[in-house]
Protein backbone atom coordinates (compact mmCIF):
# COMPACT_ATOMS: atom_id res chain seq x y z
CA UNK A 1 0.00 0.00 0.00
CA UNK A 2 0.70 3.54 -0.92
CA UNK A 3 2.61 5.46 2.04
CA UNK A 4 1.01 9.41 1.86
CA UNK A 5 3.82 11.65 2.97
CA UNK A 6 1.98 15.47 3.42
CA UNK A 7 4.39 17.92 3.25
CA UNK A 8 4.82 21.69 2.56
CA UNK A 9 7.92 23.43 0.79
CA UNK A 10 7.90 26.27 3.11
CA UNK A 11 8.92 23.64 6.01
CA UNK A 12 12.72 23.03 6.28
CA UNK A 13 12.46 20.02 8.47
CA UNK A 14 10.40 18.23 5.85
CA UNK A 15 13.45 18.97 3.33
CA UNK A 16 15.66 17.32 5.61
CA UNK A 17 12.97 14.42 6.09
CA UNK A 18 12.85 14.05 2.55
CA UNK A 19 16.69 13.34 2.59
CA UNK A 20 15.58 10.53 5.04
CA UNK A 21 12.86 8.89 3.30
CA UNK A 22 14.86 8.26 0.33
CA UNK A 23 17.23 6.50 1.88
CA UNK A 24 13.83 4.03 3.16
CA UNK A 25 14.07 0.49 1.41
CA UNK A 26 10.07 1.15 1.62
CA UNK A 27 10.76 4.65 -1.08
CA UNK A 28 9.33 3.69 -3.68
CA UNK A 29 6.10 3.43 -1.51
CA UNK A 30 6.19 6.98 -0.46
CA UNK A 31 3.21 8.80 -2.36
CA UNK A 32 4.33 12.78 -1.86
CA UNK A 33 1.49 14.82 -0.85
CA UNK A 34 1.71 18.40 -1.50
CA UNK A 35 -0.45 20.38 1.23
CA UNK A 36 -0.57 23.92 2.11
CA UNK A 37 0.23 23.96 6.05
CA UNK A 38 -1.27 27.71 6.54
CA UNK A 39 -4.79 26.07 5.95
CA UNK A 40 -4.13 23.05 8.45
CA UNK A 41 -2.77 25.22 11.07
CA UNK A 42 -5.96 27.38 11.05
CA UNK A 43 -8.14 24.37 10.91
CA UNK A 44 -6.41 23.00 13.91
CA UNK A 45 -6.10 26.50 15.56
CA UNK A 46 -2.36 26.76 16.00
CA UNK A 47 0.78 28.88 14.58
CA UNK A 48 3.50 27.89 13.08
CA UNK A 49 6.85 27.69 14.50
CA UNK A 50 8.13 30.66 12.72
CA UNK A 51 5.22 32.84 13.80
CA UNK A 52 5.99 33.23 17.27
CA UNK A 53 8.71 35.49 17.61
CA UNK A 54 11.16 33.83 20.90
CA UNK A 55 9.80 30.47 19.14
CA UNK A 56 11.11 31.24 15.45
CA UNK A 57 14.77 32.26 17.24
CA UNK A 58 14.41 28.54 18.42
CA UNK A 59 13.42 27.01 15.60
CA UNK A 60 16.50 28.33 13.35
CA UNK A 61 18.89 27.95 15.62
CA UNK A 62 17.65 23.87 15.95
CA UNK A 63 17.26 23.63 12.28
CA UNK A 64 20.70 24.78 11.38
CA UNK A 65 22.12 22.51 14.30
CA UNK A 66 20.15 19.60 13.05
CA UNK A 67 20.92 19.80 9.55
CA UNK A 68 24.51 20.00 10.57
CA UNK A 69 24.49 16.71 12.39
CA UNK A 70 22.55 15.26 9.68
CA UNK A 71 24.87 16.14 6.96
CA UNK A 72 22.44 17.96 4.93
CA UNK A 73 23.59 21.20 3.13
CA UNK A 74 20.86 23.96 4.00
CA UNK A 75 20.84 27.66 3.35
CA UNK A 76 17.98 29.67 3.78
CA UNK A 77 15.41 31.53 0.99
CA UNK A 78 15.61 35.63 1.14
CA UNK A 79 12.81 35.33 3.55
CA UNK A 80 10.60 33.10 5.65
CA UNK A 81 8.14 32.33 5.95
CA UNK A 82 7.20 32.80 2.63
CA UNK A 83 4.02 32.25 0.42
CA UNK A 84 4.38 28.29 -0.58
CA UNK A 85 1.59 28.06 -3.09
CA UNK A 86 3.23 28.76 -6.12
CA UNK A 87 5.98 26.41 -5.20
CA UNK A 88 2.94 24.02 -3.85
CA UNK A 89 1.28 24.25 -7.56
CA UNK A 90 4.51 23.82 -9.25
CA UNK A 91 4.86 20.63 -7.86
CA UNK A 92 1.49 19.52 -8.47
CA UNK A 93 1.80 20.92 -12.44
CA UNK A 94 4.92 18.52 -11.85
CA UNK A 95 2.71 15.47 -11.65
CA UNK A 96 4.13 15.41 -7.62
CA UNK A 97 6.94 13.17 -8.80
CA UNK A 98 9.77 12.54 -7.03
CA UNK A 99 12.34 14.24 -9.09
CA UNK A 100 10.01 17.48 -8.73
CA UNK A 101 10.05 17.32 -5.18
CA UNK A 102 13.98 17.04 -5.17
CA UNK A 103 14.07 19.90 -7.20
CA UNK A 104 11.39 22.32 -5.42
CA UNK A 105 13.23 21.48 -2.20
CA UNK A 106 16.96 21.63 -3.35
CA UNK A 107 15.99 25.18 -5.14
CA UNK A 108 14.73 26.38 -2.26
CA UNK A 109 16.78 25.33 0.87
CA UNK A 110 19.46 23.89 -0.69
CA UNK A 111 20.46 26.63 -2.94
CA UNK A 112 18.69 29.54 -0.76
CA UNK A 113 16.04 30.46 -3.65
CA UNK A 114 13.46 32.01 -3.54
CA UNK A 115 9.88 30.04 -4.29
CA UNK A 116 7.25 32.76 -3.86
CA UNK A 117 6.14 33.57 -7.30
CA UNK A 118 6.05 32.26 -10.36
CA UNK A 119 8.74 34.67 -11.62
CA UNK A 120 11.26 33.10 -8.79
CA UNK A 121 10.46 29.68 -10.17
CA UNK A 122 10.41 30.28 -13.32
CA UNK A 123 14.58 28.80 -14.08
CA UNK A 124 12.75 25.00 -12.54
CA UNK A 125 10.36 24.90 -15.54
CA UNK A 126 12.62 22.83 -18.05
CA UNK A 127 13.73 20.77 -15.03
CA UNK A 128 9.79 19.94 -13.88
CA UNK A 129 8.87 19.32 -17.64
CA UNK A 130 6.37 22.48 -17.22
CA UNK A 131 6.78 24.77 -20.15
CA UNK A 132 4.69 28.34 -19.35
CA UNK A 133 5.08 27.55 -15.14
CA UNK A 134 2.99 30.41 -14.25
CA UNK A 135 0.34 29.57 -16.43
CA UNK A 136 0.44 25.99 -15.02
CA UNK A 137 0.01 27.65 -11.95
CA UNK A 138 -2.59 29.55 -12.88
CA UNK A 139 -5.11 26.81 -13.96
CA UNK A 140 -8.05 25.43 -11.76
CA UNK A 141 -7.11 21.85 -11.73
CA UNK A 142 -3.78 22.53 -10.20
CA UNK A 143 -5.10 25.04 -7.78
CA UNK A 144 -8.17 22.22 -7.13
CA UNK A 145 -5.68 19.70 -6.80
CA UNK A 146 -3.98 21.24 -3.82
CA UNK A 147 -7.17 22.71 -2.36
CA UNK A 148 -8.32 18.51 -2.44
CA UNK A 149 -4.90 17.34 -1.12
CA UNK A 150 -5.22 20.13 2.20
CA UNK A 151 -8.78 18.88 2.67
CA UNK A 152 -7.58 15.10 2.36
CA UNK A 153 -5.07 16.05 4.98
CA UNK A 154 -7.39 17.30 7.21
CA UNK A 155 -9.80 14.78 7.04
CA UNK A 156 -6.90 12.11 7.74
CA UNK A 157 -6.06 14.38 10.89
CA UNK A 158 -2.85 15.97 9.68
CA UNK A 159 -2.19 18.55 12.21
CA UNK A 160 1.54 19.78 10.82
CA UNK A 161 4.20 18.88 8.82
CA UNK A 162 6.14 16.46 7.16
CA UNK A 163 3.62 13.83 8.39
CA UNK A 164 4.33 10.15 7.02
CA UNK A 165 0.84 7.88 7.43
CA UNK A 166 1.31 4.45 7.95
CA UNK A 167 -2.02 2.41 7.65
CA UNK A 168 -4.27 6.00 8.69
CA UNK A 169 -1.12 6.13 11.74
CA UNK A 170 0.21 9.68 11.61
CA UNK A 171 3.74 10.30 12.18
CA UNK A 172 4.71 14.02 12.47
CA UNK A 173 7.92 15.44 12.48
CA UNK A 174 11.34 15.06 11.47
CA UNK A 175 12.68 13.81 14.74
CA UNK A 176 9.80 11.00 14.99
CA UNK A 177 11.78 9.45 11.65
CA UNK A 178 13.02 6.89 14.18
CA UNK A 179 9.77 5.43 15.13
CA UNK A 180 8.55 5.65 11.57
CA UNK A 181 11.34 3.44 10.82
CA UNK A 182 10.29 0.84 13.66
CA UNK A 183 6.75 1.06 12.59
CA UNK A 184 7.22 0.34 8.82
CA UNK A 185 9.90 -2.31 9.76
CA UNK A 186 7.50 -4.07 12.99
CA UNK A 187 3.59 -2.36 13.01
CA UNK A 188 3.13 -4.97 15.80
CA UNK A 189 5.38 -1.96 17.89
CA UNK A 190 2.05 0.26 18.04
CA UNK A 191 0.41 -2.83 19.58
CA UNK A 192 2.25 -2.96 22.50
CA UNK A 193 -0.19 -2.99 26.07
CA UNK A 194 1.05 0.22 27.29
CA UNK A 195 0.90 2.16 24.17
CA UNK A 196 -2.49 0.78 23.82
CA UNK A 197 -3.94 1.50 27.48
CA UNK A 198 -2.48 5.35 26.34
CA UNK A 199 -5.37 5.73 23.93
CA UNK A 200 -7.75 5.59 26.68
CA UNK A 201 -5.95 8.25 28.92
CA UNK A 202 -8.55 10.52 30.65
CA UNK A 203 -8.37 14.18 30.08
CA UNK A 204 -8.05 16.38 33.27
CA UNK A 205 -8.27 19.65 32.33
CA UNK A 206 -9.05 21.45 29.17
CA UNK A 207 -7.93 25.11 28.34
CA UNK A 208 -10.72 27.25 26.88
CA UNK A 209 -10.23 28.63 23.68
Amino acid sequence: MPLPWYFDFVSPFAYLHWQKLKALPQFARIQPVPIALGAVLQHVGNLGPAEIPVKRRFFYRHLLWTAGQEGVPLRFPPAHPFNPLPALRSCIAAGSSTSAVDAIFNWIWKDGRAADDAAALAGLARTLGVGNLEAAIGTAEVKDALRRNTEAAIEAGVFGVPTLSIDGELFWGNDAHPLMVAVLDDPGVLRQPQWQQLLDLPVAVQRKR
